[in-house]
């Protein structure tokens, strides 16, 4: 997994060496991909846990049929919100690639110096914000969701369960931080897994609680605890590399501040997507139950961003920068070339089964105790328009890293302003016309245009431009899809039937319309490699070469 260091002693015709080491794609890629894979197993593994948690939440609180779940989701997305902006998005903007370079540059000691200085920044930061925010949570509720104050009792609730959740975001800023530490020292372990913490200590909270109410309340302690937890666990990762990341006071150095000059503006860009939820919620809170279906719908259709969009991203940074600062543009090329077939043919089938058979999904996976069908329905609805922008939501992230290694956070940030400007007027418009629905359509809307934006930027430039062949490929990746969406199509017409022929089938709690959908998800599972082995959209070499082990160089 480990990979030699571009070297910074050789005499100045060491670089040139970089473009003939970099034209073994399938080494590269390889590395790339198995870098990613290992990020998104455990992400993967977060994600079932998380899906535990979900099924407890909508069990427990309901949706429409009771206020607590809604405002347990809205106390929730704020510190999430922030976690975004101040930990993942600004880190994985400028913290990443300042700290990969001054790695090779300077050696380790002046890079964990700079690690530092940096963790004392971003906790001094998170933390005033926390505060700040636990003292006016009566009046940031109206801003958060102003469609709660009809409801005093729901509003009142929502106020509590914000208040103690904050602390969260502290928590979180330095375990997004200290994943930087280890991403950039090419180890994914501890950054992938420590997420399973989260949805552990929910459940763990949630499932002995005896009313709505107090599961909201010990879930959101639940929420604290767990972020203590991931960052203890990121901080044990940290000294365990061999990295010393010490606790010290905040100072302004200059390269702190050339820091948080590259964070704002890329903490903007790349917490886009956050700031389009947070609209959102604000849009939906006037409808009962509407918070609660558009937090399933995101769980979701952000479940291929946070496993393949953040996954091959949070790998490729580091790589894509080591290989611009050595000036290698053949191999930055290739790792974005790379980067976009995986992601894409992975992304694509989830786009497709979200957009075929919502409602199929939703009712199998949710419909229970306090979630009633009126909510499935309610539910698919939006996320058959969240499914159209999957592949939106994915390529973000990879063409927002084509501009962060080349520091460059200023024209991300403007792009990403414009599709939130999007997301707003589209969003107000079908809101008042289609419902909850038009939300949904409008974030798609919006991401489309961002990505559409950003690809024109960095084809201008000559910073990125996808080889004739990976077009070729993509295309016929797209066809292997259109078959796969043909056969879903067929599956959600046929539900019931196919419902009845497992009625005689029980595991456990598990009835028909549970086994039906993960038979549907197993069979489309196994079906899809072989339409994409078909189409040629990929070789069977390569999925070797992605998921096999390489022996280490001696």
């Amino acid at each position: 997994m480990t990979e030699t260091p571009i070297p910074v002693t050789e005499p100045a015709a060491a670089p040139k060496a970089a473009p003939s080491a970099a034209s073994k794609p399938s080494a590269k890629g390889g590395g790339l991909i198995r870098s990613s894979m290992i990020y998104s197993s455990f992400t993967l593994l977060s994600r079932i846990a998380g899906f535990m948690r979900d099924l407890a939440i909508s069990y427990t609180m309901g949706a429409s049929s009771t206020f607590v779940a809604d405002a347990y989701n809205a106390a929730w997305s704020f510190p999430n919100l922030f976690r975004r902006i101040f930990g993942e998005g600004a880190f994985a903007a400028a913290f990443v690639p300042a700290y990969s370079r001054s790695l090779e540059r300077d050696g380790e000691e002046v890079a964990d110096v700079l690690a530092a200085d940096a963790m004392a920044t971003l906790a001094a930061a998170s933390i005033f914000v926390t505060v700040v925010a636990e003292l006016a949570m009566p009046w940031l509720m109206y801003l958060i969701a102003p469609g709660f104050a009809s409801n005093p009792e729901k509003f009142k609730l929502a106020i509590l369960l914000t208040q103690i959740t904050m602390p969260y975001l502290p928590c979180m800023a330095i375990y997004a931080h200290l994943s930087g530490v280890l991403n950039a020292r090419n180890r994914f372990i501890l950054s992938g897994a420590a997420p399973i913490l989260l949805n552990l200590w929910t459940l763990a909270t949630v499932l002995p609680a005896r009313t709505a109410h107090q599961a909201a309340v010990w879930g959101a302690w639940g929420i604290v605890i767990a972020g203590i937890s991931q960052a203890a666990l990121l901080w044990w990762g940290v000294r365990r590399s061999g990295a010393h990341v010490d606790v010290r006071m905040p100072r302004l150095t200059p390269e702190i501040r050339k820091l948080i000059a590259l964070a704002v503006p890329g903490a903007i860009a790349a917490s886009a997507t956050q700031i389009s939820v947070f609209v959102s919620g604000i849009l939906v809170s006037q409808v009962n139950g509407a918070r609660t279906w558009l937090f399933f719908c995101e769980r979701l259709y952000q479940l291929p961003q946070g496993l393949i969009g953040v996954a091959i991203g949070v790998a490729l940074l580091p790589r894509l920068s080591r290989a611009i600062h050595a000036g290698d543009e053949t191999g930055a090329r290739q790792a974005m070339d790379q980067g976009m077939l995986f992601s894409l043919a992975l992304a694509l089938p989830c786009a497709v089964a979200l957009v075929t058979i919502p409602f199929f999904i939703i009712d199998g996976l949710y419909t229970r105790g306090a979630f009633h069908t009126f909510d499935a329905h309610q539910t698919a609805n939006a996320l058959f328009f969240y499914g159209w922008g999957v592949p939106a939501f994915v390529t973000a992230q990879l063409l927002n890293r084509a501009f962060f290694a080349r520091q460059d956070t200023k024209t991300p940030m403007r792009l990403g302003l414009i599709s939130v400007v999007v997301n707003v007027v589209v969003g107000v418009s079908l809101f008042y016309f289609i419902g909850v629905p038009g939300v949904a359509a409008a974030t798609t809307v919006a991401w489309w245009t961002n990505v559409a934006m950003m690809a024109v930027s960095l084809a201008r430039r000559s910073h990125y431009r996808p080889a004739p062949e990976t077009v070729s490929r993509l295309i016929r990746i797209l066809l292997a899809n259109l078959v796969l969406a043909a056969l879903l199509l067929a599956a959600g017409h046929w539900r019931y039937q196919i419902q009845g022929l497992l009625g005689g089938f029980h595991l456990s709690k598990l009835g028909p319309k549970e086994i039906a959908v993960a038979l549907v998800a197993v069979l489309a599972a196994g079906l899809y490699p072989l339409l994409l082995f078909a189409s040629g959209g990929m070789t069977v070499a390569e999925a070797r070469s992605a998921l096999g082990r390489r022996k280490p160089a001696r």
